[in-house]
C-alpha cells in the first residue's frame, strides 16, 4: 500500500513541476506567436530558393 501512495505522491510532484514550468513559459511570452509558425515552411522554401539563385549566379 505504501507503494501506491509513494507513485501518487511522486506524480502529484511531477504535475506540479510541469504547470509551473508551463505558467513561467506562458508569462514569459513564449505563446504569443500564433501567426509565424503557421507560415515557417513557406518561408523556409523561399529562403532556400533565394540561396540557391545566389549560389548558381
Amino acid at each position: 500500500m505504501i507503494a501506491l501512495y509513494l507513485t501518487i505522491f511522486i506524480s502529484l510532484i511531477i504535475a506540479l513541476v510541469f504547470l509551473i514550468l508551463f505558467l513561467s513559459s506562458v508569462k514569459n511570452g513564449q505563446y504569443e506567436d500564433t501567426y509565424t509558425p503557421s507560415i515557417r515552411m513557406v518561408l523556409d522554401e523561399f529562403e532556400e530558393k533565394e540561396e540557391q539563385t545566389t549560389k548558381n549566379n
